[in-house]
């Protein structure tokens, strides 16, 4: 960093320029990229229900409907009266978007199931043509044709429903970046006592943003990604830029306050906290490559939309913002409300938390036991979490499709997906008729099962539709789905599939998947951190810690969504966690409670390093540390906490998830905990087998006169 921080020095203006182009260069690519990424990839495609389904649409024709309208008649007519309307409506949709002709009350053999039992309603059911992303894609045009002007219209089904999300996400992220954007320019205007410095982070951020959408946008040209991928972009661009932001530009106002040179405080700056911020990146990275375990195209779309954030965003803040900070210099501190602003701020905080690292060195054991008692009662209604996914209650209550969905269920369960059931003899023969008169009455008294229906038998097959009682994906689908599952009838093999199964196999790829991810992250973490500080004990412990803040974090979710406690509040539906969601919060979580821990550690190892004991490297660690922290994560739970704005349950679950998560690791892990536990292991933090004990990293090498352990404001 030392040779990096000589040629941005000799050439600022030449790296601020190039780095600022490179970012708007790769923006480029996100032009369009609202219409490249899916709406699609919740579903493993290796999954038991993805090779029924396939085989089906193959066999039988696709059974899993993508469109449904509802219609009702208006008052003083019948569905007779509305038939010529609707059909003239039915043909104005373009058959090259149809995998078969629409089927409606009004056309098809089986029309005592297409209409409500009061006579005013009827439905029409629509197979789009091509992959799931291209009928997802293509719902706007078929909806458009089936609306009639004067009559009621409502639209469910899959397509309908995976719209009405992805539009929603994409209305809500530019909510919350016009809410969060100006709320993080404030706070950085309070914390740095001036607008300049303000200012760069904020530029930086948006410019990580900007480059990470195009990076995704490159990486959609050749696999699947989600729509969910440009929400985490802007999560993490601008929260990761901001706080690496604020952790160097910080450091350069501490050396410029030491009396440094302006070249000097810029390599310094560079020295130090960049190289953590690279290290940190690295580390985040890691984490989030956890994610490409997983089949489904959306928790791999989380990954790519990760690392492309954290990796703008610590190239930027080691490339553009340096060569800012080296044209700027000592002018850094313009258009602060007073000349002492920065500095009064940092010796107020280093007054209040050096009071607080006092307390916690005065008694660590009792500190270590109160909050690891707490964090464990937070984290205890995890125990009885239930998992999910996302499905029509992810809509605000009264929302038109959650509306739809639910009163197609009850009115018009044979228009629903429900679960389709293949039948085989054990040895792969065609079944009897008796068979399947043994599997269609067995099927039928399944609890959660209206109707079992016999399709046809093709290619040995004999192909069962499964009317549910419960709406499509819903929680008690996917328990009949279970149920089914776990039926055995002498002779016979079944295999289940339909949304409602895919579903849970989703949920289940997830949870077979998940300890592969946490092995990667865990594995990734403690080489890192073990090469960084040269010490078994502190990665081991920072693994720990960061699992105990996920810990208490889920069981708070828990006890809000799954639980139903302050849902009504708080405006959320309660049911089972969404395991999707669930995923990417342990990958952020787990990331920066590691991004945290390498920040406060990095400073207490420079101590020790210096000549300080533990208690003294403990106590300057995290009176250096601590503002920076608490500020980086405050300005975290702004841009994240925006998301609870969000109508839809899985953003506030994301939004609160995060603020819960950063409150809880910023404050009692980072500031109490920590502290307390390096101060109870002494010696045995810095310990390392003597086989492996290397000399210091070159990042160690810190000036004498900058590291005092004595000295509350030294670097």
């Amino acid at each position: 960093m030392t040779a990096w921080a000589r040629i941005v020095l000799a050439r600022p203006k030449t790296v601020l320029v190039v780095a600022v182009l490179f970012a708007l260069a790769c923006g480029l690519f996100a032009t369009g990229l609202a219409s490249k990424v899916s709406a699609a990839g919740y579903t493993d495609p290796g999954s038991e229900s993805s090779a029924v389904d396939d085989w089906v649409k193959q066999a039988v024709g696709p059974q899993n409907p993508d469109v449904v309208a509802i219609y009702t008649a208006p008052e003083g007519q019948t569905l007779a009266d509305i038939g010529p309307q609707v059909q003239a409506a039915v043909a104005k949709v373009d058959p090259k978007l149809l995998d078969r002709p629409v089927e409606t009350y009004w056309n098809s053999p089986r029309s005592q199931y297409l209409r409500s039992a009061d006579g005013r309603e009827a439905v029409a059911v629509v197979f789009a043509a091509g992959d799931e992303n291209h009928r997802i894609a293509v719902y706007p045009q078929i909806a458009d044709a089936l609306r009639m002007p004067g009559l009621q219209t409502k639209m469910t089904g899959y397509s309908a429903l995976a719209q009405a999300i992805s539009d929603q996400s994409r209305h809500d992220l530019i909510v919350a970046e016009s809410i969060s954007i100006p709320l993080t320019a404030l706070v950085l205007v309070l914390v740095f006592g001036g607008i300049v410095a303000a200012s760069l982070p904020v530029i930086v951020g948006t410019l990580a943003v900007i480059g990470a959408l195009g990076a995704v946008g490159i990486i959609a040209q050749f696999t699947e990604v989600s729509v969910f991928a440009m929400n985490v972009v802007s999560l993490l661009g601008l929260g990761l830029a901001i706080d690496y932001g604020l952790f160097i530009v910080g450091r350069f106002r501490e050396e410029l306050v030491q009396g440094r040179s302006t070249e000097a405080a810029v390599t310094r700056a560079l020295d130090t906290a960049g190289r953590t911020v690279l290290f940190s990146a690295v580390l985040l990275m890691c984490a989030f490559a956890g994610t490409f375990v997983f089949p489904q195209a959306v928790l791999r779309s989380l990954g790519f939309g990760a690392i492309a954030a954290v990796g703008l965003a610590a190239l930027l803040s080691v490339t553009a913002l340096p060569a800012a900070l080296a044209l700027l210099g000592p002018r850094i501190s313009k258009w602060s409300w007073r000349a002492d602003a920065f500095e009064r701020s940092e010796e107020r905080a280093h007054r209040f938390w050096g009071r607080v690292v006092t307390a916690v060195m005065r008694r660590p054991g009792a500190v270590a036991i109160a909050v690891g008692a707490l964090l464990l009662v937070l984290a205890a209604p995890l125990t009885g979490v239930r998992l999910g996914d996302i499905d029509h209650t992810a809509l605000p209550a009264g929302n038109e499709t959650r509306t739809a969905v639910e009163e197609l269920s009850a009115r018009f369960p044979a228009a629903n997906s429900g679960a389709t059931v293949l039948v085989r003899e054990s040895d792969g023969s065609a079944p009897t008729p008796a068979a399947i008169s043994t599997a269609l009455r067995e099927l039928g008294a399944v609890q959660g099962v209206k109707q079992a229906l016999h399709l046809e038998t093709r290619d040995s097959v004999a192909v069962i539709h499964t009317v549910l009682v419960a709406p499509d994906r819903s929680p008690a689908a996917q328990e009949t789905v279970h149920r089914l599952r776990d039926l055995r009838l002498d002779g016979l093999a079944l295999q289940i599939g339909g949304e409602s199964a895919a579903t849970a196999d989703s949920v289940t790829a997830v949870l077979s998947n998940l300890p592969l991810m946490i092995t990667v992250m865990v594995l990734a973490t403690l080489l890192m951190l073990g090469l960084a500080f040269r010490s078994v004990v502190l990665p081991v412990k920072a693994v720990l810690m960061a699992f105990l803040s996920l810990a208490a974090t889920f069981g708070i979710l828990t006890w809000i969504f799954d639980k139903g406690h302050l849902a009504g509040i708080l405006g959320v539906s309660v049911g089972p966690v969404s395991a999707s969601m669930m995923v990417l919060i342990i990958a952020v979580v787990f990331g920066l409670s590691t991004d945290y821990e390498v920040f406060l550690l990095s400073r207490m190892v420079e101590a020790h390093e210096a000549g300080a004991d533990t208690e003294e490297a403990v106590r300057t660690g995290t009176v250096q540390t601590a503002r920076v922290i608490t500020a980086a994560a405050a300005l975290l739970v702004l841009i994240t906490g925006a998301f609870t704005l969000s109508p839809l349950t899985p953003m506030r679950f994301l939004g609160l998830g995060m603020v819960i998560a950063l409150i809880i690791d910023a404050t009692l892990v980072r500031m109490l905990l920590v502290p307390a536990l390096v101060k109870l292991m002494g010696p045995a933090n810095w310990w390392t087998p003597p086989r492996s004990r290397v000399k210091p990293l070159p990042h160690s090498r810190i000036d004498a006169e900058v590291v005092q352990p004595q000295d509350s404001r030294s670097g």
